[in-house]
């Protein structure tokens, strides 16, 4: 059975072998009803606000009034002269609900009309996701191609808070669609190529500690980056309070200009300074990529700033010839918004290309090679207007002859700033930028605390030291990455340690003990679950699955786990993590309610097989859910 209308317009098979999709085949029973409501000439529906109509099919807030509800009927009650109820009546009249939903009774207030999945229904449904290795997600029916551009930190800077957001919000994004069956491409697009080397170049050749290169040298070139930009801003207040550098500035007053000349003879292919480049690429590129490997991030590619060098002043000749860039005042640039308004530059007066001269080029290039149908932009809120002139360009241009029969969307997955308990963006005790690699020593630090007994006095008994170490790794770099997902990315957060490994409340550590709390059952009872999920989908024949889900506790928890299909379905409508994390958290508490109320083990028959199967099931996708955000689990906590 196939019903046509998703919740992104996306997809269009929503019952499979695999399971239902409720709300999918709801919302395609819907447009077949409007549509026909349409042909009879009751209201005027067009083919550009259907899509918006059909997503006003909802699960409902409070299941006493069913569980899915439709409210399109007050919008097109005005415009046909009706009131809201006539409006609902006459859809209810033209609705199919079929096999999957108790037929709809009266409209409920000012139109509301409220379904409830029947019980059968219901029961094959979840007995279908429990003998799926997908867990009832259907892979999409048009999958695309999607590139996704996340984490980008400048190779000659450690990496620091600030790269934390775009780092697990892209990685959380890239899985979860490629899971939903779209075929994704990840490149973290490093900068590799700015200003940041010429510092590090005019402090190797001024200012370098051999000894210290050879010990260490990401140190080494950290130190120089560091003190070469003090040098170059040359801040009264800084060079105030550290002497050694107050009497390099009077020595080198001319350091930023320097650095600018430094960075020009790179980009010029200066010999010396691209072998000095080539040089310090590796220990740049192991320090962050050791940084990955405790995030567990991977990426498909990493074609930084400097792949793209070469095809820079063909973008510039391109536009320029095009008639969307001119020169102005030295400096060319695209005026997309007449002289009235700053324009996109490409090439500043004394020749040198800028950050949108190289975005420019890599849109054209991923257009040429990878072809996708969509880029994501996984970037602080504060780029906003730099992607704004950005796609506007992209798109009068058509990124040369290669886009020229293909739409491209282009988005940005804009996100806001983490913040200190003061409101202002985190910072160490000293006021610099908090380093990513110290964020995570303290996070695994203080989980290991509570694992050694600590506070919550959690330890585990008879743990080896390995698994102590392994379960603080996991818990406590898990804690960061949710505390970060679990809120809107468009907004501020503060960041807290006490809060986010808290095992109450909406965090990792919470949703990885239910996690374990689940896995105990059966280890308890030396339960086979294969061979569980094997018997079940024996009995798939009977009615209703051979499944009993009489309690109402059970009904409930049955009807959560078969909408995971519709929460990755919501967080590719808008790409927000956070609606994953929410949705996990209400099926822990929601696992919470069912287990806490009703015997699992002590249960008999059908009964036992039933509320085992809801247990295997929630601990399956509990866990499924936190890979797809990044976030390890254990076994035992």
């Amino acid at each position: 059975m196939t019903a046509a209308g998703g919740g992104t317009g996306r997809d269009s098979l929503h019952v499979s072998s695999q399971g239902v999709n409720f709300r999918g085949a709801l919302r395609g029973m819907f447009q077949s009803a409007l549509e026909r409501l349409a042909a009879d000439g009751v209201v005027a529906i067009s083919a550009e606000e259907l899509p918006g109509l059909i997503e006003q099919v909802r699960e409902t807030a409070d299941p006493k009034f069913g569980d899915y509800s439709g409210t399109m009927a007050m919008a097109l009650a005005k415009r046909a002269g009706l009131k809201p109820r006539d409006m609902a009546i006459a859809i209810i009249q033209r609705l199919d609900v079929g096999d999957l939903f108790e037929p709809p009774t009266e409209p409920v207030g000012p139109g509301f009309i409220n379904l409830r999945v029947r019980g059968d229904a219901l029961a094959r449904a979840f007995l279908a996701a429990v003998c799926d290795p997908r867990l009832g997600v259907s892979a999409v029916a048009q999958p695309a191609r999607i590139v996704i551009d996340y984490s980008s930190p400048n190779v000659a800077k450690p990496m620091h808070v600030g790269h934390i957001r775009s780092t697990v919000i892209g990685d959380a994004l890239a899985k979860i669609l490629r899971f939903r069956g779209h075929h994704t491409i990840t490149d973290n697009h490093l900068g590799d190529w700015g200003t940041q080397f010429g510092m590090i170049l005019w402090g190797w050749k001024h200012l370098r500690d051999d000894a210290a290169f050879a010990a260490d040298p990401t140190a080494e070139l950290g130190r120089l980056y560091r003190l070469v930009r003090k040098l170059a801003d040359a801040k009264p207040e800084e060079l105030a309070t550290d002497p050694a550098a107050s009497a390099l500035a009077g020595r080198y007053p001319d350091v930023a200009q320097a650095v600018l000349a430094e960075t020009a003879k790179l980009h010029e292919g200066d010999p010396e300074n691209r072998a000095l480049w080539e040089q310090f690429m590796p220990s740049c590129r192991a320090e962050i990529d050791r940084i990955y490997d405790r995030l567990n991030v991977r990426f498909d590619h990493t074609l930084g700033e400097s792949f793209y060098q070469p095809l820079l002043g063909g973008v510039v000749e391109e536009l320029v010839a095009s008639g969307l860039a001119r020169e102005s005042r030295g400096a060319t640039g695209v005026f997309l918004g007449g002289d009235d308004e700053p324009p996109l530059l490409i090439r500043k007066a004394d020749g040198a290309f800028l950050y949108a001269t190289t975005d420019l080029a890599t849109i054209q290039w991923r257009m040429e090679h990878w072809k996708p149908d969509r880029i994501l932009y996984v970037v602080d809120h504060r780029q906003s207007q730099h992607f704004d002139q950005l796609f506007a360009t992209a798109k009068l241009w058509g990124c040369g002859d290669s886009v020229a029969t293909k739409r491209l969307e282009l988005v940005h997955v804009a996100f806001g700033t983490v913040l200190g308990s003061d409101g202002k963006p985190f910072k160490t005790r000293a006021g610099d930028t908090v380093g990513l690699e110290s964020l995570l020593d303290e996070g695994v630090e203080r989980a290991r605390q509570i694992v050694d007994g600590g506070d919550e006095g959690r330890g585990g008994a008879g743990w080896s030291d390995a698994d102590r170490r392994h379960v603080a790794e996991t818990v406590g770099i898990g804690a960061i990455k949710y505390a970060d997902l679990s809120q809107n990315r468009s907004t501020d957060y503060v960041f807290s340690f006490d809060k986010m490994l808290q095992l109450t409340g909406n965090t990792a550590a919470y949703m990885q003990y239910a996690v374990a709390r689940v896995e105990g059952i059966f280890n308890r009872a030396a339960i086979d679950r294969e061979g569980l999920r094997q018997e079940l989908a024996g009995r798939a024949g009977d009615v209703g699955g051979g499944l009993q889900l009489s309690d109402p506790r059970e009904r409930a928890l049955a009807l959560e786990l078969v909408r995971f299909a519709e929460a990755l379905e919501d967080v590719e409508t808008d790409y927000r993590p956070n609606v994953l994390t929410a949705w996990l958290y209400d099926l822990a508490g929601c696992y919470s309610s069912f287990y806490d109320a009703l015997p699992v083990l002590k249960a008999e028959g059908v009964e036992r097989s039933s509320r085992l199967a809801l247990c295997d099931l929630t601990g399956r996708i509990l866990r499924q859910g936190l890979e797809l955000l990044g976030i390890g689990t254990v076994e035992k906590m």
